[in-house]
């Protein structure tokens, strides 16, 4: 397995497995059987609502001797409605509590948005909405800055509940201004990249400052099918170009999108339930792209985001809520 090193001199595992969208009901199996394939990135979140689950899945694997807890890179994220410097602990607390764990490897804030706090025991995940039941429900932000939560974050390496701490869905400039009072700098970035959303100027300048970058939706589209974001005809796995590759290669097409994001220098955090997939998604070390696969692939690139709070916030949770522009 091929690695990332993170500003400590840790080593990042290039493939992950992603429990975005995995069922709450299948998620401990999963975790079990992502172990047992070999997978020692494990991503989670708090609002993904299935962190009990997956925890217990780890508690399996290693009760059977799939492995041991300091074989695993386990990463969580503190949701929006945590950020004032009061409840990031809380949160982190929480997370560590429904994982099973003493610490995280990594916790990162998932988005650079603050909204109102919405306490554990009214609702938990939180979710976007601060009161779904109310006539017009919406999102409610509140101003905090981002500064008051990275020090809280700092907080919690030095109280040893988490190794590293990160950043996910920011740019260029967020990070530019967060590295400029970081007392302990950002390990890791993660952010929505595939073919269509190459973000080249973003890894480049993670790569510069030291900040290892991983992809999330690294297959593209087919993630947001469900959820009516992307539409068929967006499907990376069958476009043209990919799947002449993977001919060539004798590969599928995942793999080759996976082994481009590994080759490019990032991390990946595909998700699969078919364990022959999670299998085939984890053997990308094997074989190499050629420089012009490379570029054909990196040329499909149309900016094209799935993931965007500035579209999905008003359509699905009544406020408009750009992050990028």
């Amino acid at each position: 397995m091929i690695t990332l090193p993170v500003s400590t001199g840790a080593k990042l595992p290039s493939v992950g497995f992603g429990f975005w969208k995995v069922e709450k009901a299948s998620a401990a199996e999963v975790a079990q059987q992502a172990i047992a394939a070999g997978y020692r990135h494990l991503d989670c979140a708090c609002d993904y609502g299935n962190e009990v689950e997956v925890g217990n899945g780890i508690a399996q694997a290693i009760d059977a001797s799939l492995c041991q807890r300091d074989d695993l890179w386990v990463t969580s994220k503190l949701w929006n409605t945590f950020h004032s410097a009061e409840h990031v602990k809380m949160a982190c607390e929480k997370s560590l509590k429904d994982l099973g764990l003493k610490q995280l490897d990594l916790y990162l804030i998932h988005f650079p948005i603050a909204q109102k706090y919405v306490p554990i025991d009214v609702r938990y995940p939180p979710g976007w909405f601060f009161d779904p039941a109310a006539a017009n429900p919406c999102m409610e932000e509140v101003r905090v800055p981002i500064s008051e939560t990275w020090a809280a974050m700092e907080n919690l390496v030095d109280d040893g509940l988490v190794k590293h701490i990160g950043i996910c869905n920011f740019g260029t400039s967020l990070l530019r201004d967060l590295l400029s009072y970081a007392r302990i700098r950002p390990s890791v970035l993660q952010v929505e990249s595939h073919p269509f959303l190459v973000q080249a100027k973003l890894l480049r300048y993670c790569q510069q400052e030291g900040i290892a970058f991983t992809a999330f939706s690294p297959l593209g589209a087919a993630s947001y099918y469900s959820l009516g974001m992307a539409s068929a005809s967006e499907s990376l796995l069958d476009h043209r170009i990919v799947q002449c590759i993977a001919l060539e290669k004798h590969r599928s097409a995942a793999q080759v999108l996976l082994r481009w994001g590994v080759q490019r220098g990032t991390s990946v955090i595909p998700k699969t339930s078919d364990v022959a997939r999670m299998k085939e998604n984890l053997q990308l070390f094997d074989f190499e792209l050629s420089e012009d696969e490379m570029q054909s692939i990196s040329g499909l690139d149309r900016n094209r985001r799935f993931n965007d709070p500035g579209v999905f916030c008003e359509s699905a949770f009544n406020t408009f809520c750009p992050i990028y522009e």
